[in-house]
């Protein structure tokens, strides 16, 4: 019988840069930017709260700080999720 591998790859999502348009998020080896402009939910919290963030599947960011769930092809394809939150700034 052979055991399964140990731990996981903590560093498969991380954010790497926050300006006051928005945010950078390294996913895999890909890089995006999300704008407080589409992604209003980020825009006033503090910045410890975005920062945290999880992959809990390969489809599926969370932000549980924030209580915030995105589809990661929201993000790497924002164009074919025209719609974005309601919330004004």
């Amino acid at each position: 019988m052979k055991s399964a591998a140990h731990g996981s790859d903590t560093s498969v999502v991380e954010v790497t840069n926050v300006s006051r348009h928005g945010f950078c998020l390294l996913l895999r080896d890909q890089e995006l930017f999300l704008p407080f402009e589409h992604f209003p939910w980020f825009r006033d919290a503090p910045i410890g709260k975005p920062t945290n963030v999880e992959l809990p599947s390969p489809h599926h960011l969370y932000w549980p700080d924030l209580d915030v769930d995105l589809a990661v092809d929201s993000v790497v394809h924002p164009e074919r999720f025209p719609l974005v939150s309601s919330e004004r700034a």
